[in-house]
């Protein structure tokens, strides 16, 4: 068993994965929501939502703009996708969706226009009200950085940086990431990717960082692929009533899952791999790292 399989939130993140039986009703096992999508940007939405459903969510929503609808619904007919981001009443239309979503991640692709981010900071304010378990990523972020408050004091956020991202947000002293990350409040759990992803728990201060994997090839889309599976296993993790941070349970699952697909991925596919390679190996890396209990 490598070092790695041995790690003791890998075997909390097994324990919270729901057992499949018959008794189950569709739903059960997670209903997410993905805000994002653009003109430009249709790949990362569709990535994050077939991530999340291929992890093991049951239901997963896209919202995006209505130049963005047809073309991830031409991906996939197993999302449902509401077209809604950029209409006059988007809030008034989205939000009775909220109540049945269990997870909502916001920024996959979303792009920076000056309407929709309006729209889309007036859905965390209301996700907020309703205590609503988010993840913020990509340009999701860019509008954290322009306005903390959002998520000031937000207990059950999570925010997924890559290396730029975070620095826009703590800064470039790495010995003052702690003292930056308390601006935030507590209850904000943030996974730093990178070489090795660190979490950090702005409740306890915590820092964890993960084991080294993946590969060589850095192809675009696995943030993505990260983001969706996240907002699965935080789910799980909130449903298991884990201990310790359900969000640091959920982020080292998700954060492993990620770096085996792209090793798995790279074996086979070599320079040519791309992100759609490493979700079709979701299925093997999830059957080798979280059913298998024993080596």
């Amino acid at each position: 068993m490598s070092s790695e399989n041995k790690s003791p939130l890998l075997e909390r993140a097994r324990n919270i994965v729901p057992h499949l039986d018959t008794d189950r009703h569709k739903g059960q096992a997670g209903r997410i929501g993905i805000v994002g999508g653009s003109l430009e940007y249709t790949g990362a939405p569709y990535f994050a939502a077939i991530s999340a459903l291929k992890v093991g969510a049951d239901l997963v929503h896209v919202f995006c703009p209505d130049a963005a609808a047809q073309v991830i619904k031409s991906y996939s007919p197993e999302l449902i996708v509401h077209p809604l981001l950029d209409s006059i009443n988007a809030i008034i239309q989205i939000e009775p969706w909220l109540e049945r979503l269990h997870v909502l991640v916001i920024g996959p692709g979303l792009g920076r226009n000056r309407q929709i981010m309006q729209t889309v900071a007036e859905l965390i304010k209301i996700c907020r009200q309703l205590q609503k378990p988010l993840i913020i990523d990509a340009d999701g972020l860019f509008l954290i950085t322009q306005d903390i408050s959002l998520v000031k004091d937000y207990y059950g956020v999570i925010l997924t940086p890559n290396a730029i991202e975070f620095c826009r947000l703590f800064g470039k002293d790495r010995d003052q990431i702690m003292l930056s990350l308390g601006r935030l409040g507590a209850g904000v759990t943030v996974i730093e990717k990178g070489l090795n992803d660190r979490i950090y728990d702005s409740l306890t201060l915590e820092k964890y960082e993960c084991p080294q994997g993946g590969s060589g090839r850095r192809c675009g889309g696995q943030g993505d692929l990260l983001a969706g599976s996240l907002a699965t296993f935080y789910y799980w993790a909130l449903e298991s009533k884990q201990e310790i941070s359900p969000a640091m349970v959920a982020c080292f699952a998700a954060s492993t899952l990620t770096k085996t697909c792209n090793k798995y991925a790279f074996k086979l596919k070599g320079r040519s791999m791309t992100c759609s390679d490493m979700i079709d190996q979701i299925h093997p890396v999830f059957d080798d790292l979280f059913e298998h209990k024993k080596d």
